[in-house]
């Protein structure tokens, strides 16, 4: 079921911004492994960096998730969002 006001959470929840940049990163991944391996020999830490920052990116998202925001928040079911 979508919370009421969905459109306000997909523009503003930090969350979803941050899943957002790891979609981003796992999306251009392969394309700049490819370029990495064209020009430069193939470097490991490049792809651990990648890796890296694509799971950091998720487990923030995932922290970002579980706070209250309290600009889209808004009541939950007449309640402060404290009681929620």
């Amino acid at each position: 079921m979508l919370v009421h006001n969905w459109r306000e959470v997909l523009k503003r929840a930090w969350s979803v911004r941050l899943m957002t940049l790891s979609l981003l990163l796992i999306i251009l991944e392969p394309v700049y492994n490819f370029a990495a391996a064209t020009w430069v020999a193939k470097n490991i830490y490049i792809q651990l960096a990648m890796q890296m920052a694509t799971g950091l990116l998720a487990a923030a998202a995932i922290a970002a998730r579980i706070f209250v925001q309290r600009k889209i928040t808004g009541d939950l079911n007449g309640k402060p969002p404290a009681e929620g």
